[in-house]
């Protein structure tokens, strides 16, 4: 009997390695307070779709690649990361029964508590303080939503990820 190998973990890793690329990409500065969070939007969309694939470990680990590649204090994008999966992974019965857009307000507003806690945990480390630029990101990433839903979705359907 020839068993058939899952390429789930191959097609999870390559979508988190895309947007951990995202994430650095060089952009021009008026439009670098407008990036969104690209890992943190795959993050969710995974742990919406497959909880029992990309939990909070997932997320943490991605978090502190993050925290490597942008050269901020360790551990303050794994933290906030992990907080983020814990909550969209308990929720995610609720949240896949809301349209797509809304669910692009729900997560806006958790992409709005992972800015804040970023800059609370920033704050109490360094000596950053609050612009309100610091919240683009939220508006950005709220717009993206409906898109990266509808792409991971279209390709995991595809490629039968499970």
């Amino acid at each position: 009997m020839v068993t058939k190998r899952s390429n789930s973990p191959l097609f999870i890793s390559f979508t988190l390695l895309l947007s951990l690329v995202l994430a650095i990409m060089p952009m021009p500065l008026a439009f670098e307070y407008f990036r969104p969070d690209w890992p943190l939007l795959v993050i969710m969309y995974w742990s919406i779709a497959l909880p029992n694939r990309v939990n909070i470990g997932v997320a943490w680990l991605a978090g502190f690649i993050l925290d490597l590649l942008l050269g901020t204090v360790l551990g303050i994008h794994a933290v906030t990361f992990a907080i983020i999966s814990y909550i969209t992974a308990s929720n995610y019965q609720k949240i896949r029964n809301f349209s797509v857009w809304q669910q692009a307000i729900i997560i806006g507003l958790f992409l709005a508590l992972y800015h804040l806690l970023v800059f609370w945990l920033s704050h109490f480390l360094t000596d950053v303080f609050f612009i309100p630029q610091y919240m683009w990101p939220v508006l950005t990433g709220t717009l993206a939503w409906p898109w990266v839903f509808l792409l991971l979705r279209k390709y995991r359907r595809q490629f039968k990820v499970r």
